[in-house]
């Protein structure tokens, strides 16, 4: 029986982290490393992965980087091949790539009356291309690398997705209604692969993250003089704890969704990591 679910022991496992290039995702994959497990790291940014999987087998663990495009198929078939002669079977699958864009994001938060004429890019004026960009990179990007790597992993026991979601899969946030919607989806998803997985040995769960402040995303939450902008006031101010995410607090999510022996019976969820910001009102 494990006493703490910080001391989870992974060696011998097979981790596949994709996004693996930007700032929770590497940590992901070095809280698994540190855990005791091999690690492939993914992303269409190859050179962000390595510099991260280097940082990972200087600390004495055992990662590699890959080059991966999340929405071609053929490519993460050929990543998947890759991994396995460099690793073995696949174990762990955490879908971490994602992301929004400006052009499926409106300016202004509420529809005024003359917004349509106005110098501002509302509803009606959301680009469909970007929109599909957005769904495709959240939604597709966690499908096709589950097909992926999902085949390495039917009929071994003890074998886990790990979905990323959001706490705006709960309540959408407003300007990203694509982004939203995608995470909504993960959401729904992360359900359905758990119940059609579940006689095959995988468990599949997903981690909503609420709001963590990185580098990524810096210029939203904060002014040049290091003040917090209006959002970051209204973050915080429907955030019960009153305060952001530190990267570490993820940790213990990931480790106990993938210990067997802490959750083996828990498929299908979604674990918000949000301070509070999913359960609250207002009022």
């Amino acid at each position: 029986m494990i006493k703490n679910v910080l001391d989870t022991d992974l060696s011998g496992k097979v981790a596949v982290v994709t996004g693996a290039g930007g700032i929770l995702c590497s940590y992901f994959a070095k809280v698994l490393a540190r855990a005791g497990a091999k690690v492939a790291l993914l992303d269409l940014n190859e050179e962000a992965a390595k510099t991260y999987a280097d940082e990972i087998t200087a600390e004495g663990g055992i990662a590699k980087a890959y080059a991966c495009n999340v929405l071609n198929k053929e490519i993460c078939e050929s990543v998947a091949e890759k991994i396995l002669a460099d690793f073995g079977h696949c174990d762990i699958l955490v879908n971490g790539a994602g992301g929004n864009n400006p052009k499926a994001t409106t300016d202004k938060e509420y529809f005024e009356l003359g917004d349509i004429d106005a110098d501002t890019k509302s509803f009606f004026d959301l680009d469909t291309d970007g929109v599909g960009f957005v769904f495709n990179l959240n939604f597709l990007g966690t499908l096709i690398p589950t097909q992926a790597f999902a085949k390495q992993m039917v009929g071994r026991d003890g074998c886990n997705i790990i979905n990323i979601s959001s706490m705006n899969a709960y309540t959408p946030l407003t300007k990203i209604p694509t982004y939203s919607g995608a995470k909504a989806a993960i959401s729904n998803f992360t359900q359905w692969l758990a119940v059609h997985f579940s006689k095959v040995g995988i468990r599949v769960n997903a981690i909503a993250p609420g709001f963590f402040s990185t580098k990524q995303n810096a210029k939203l939450l904060w002014n040049e003089d290091g003040t917090p902008t209006a959002r970051t006031g209204k973050i915080l101010a429907a955030t019960p704890m009153g305060r952001f995410g530190e990267t570490e607090e993820l940790s213990g999510s990931l480790l106990f969704l993938v210990n067997n022996d802490a959750a083996g019976f828990i498929t299908g969820v979604v674990i918000p990591v949000d301070g509070g910001f999913s359960a609250y009102s207002g009022v």
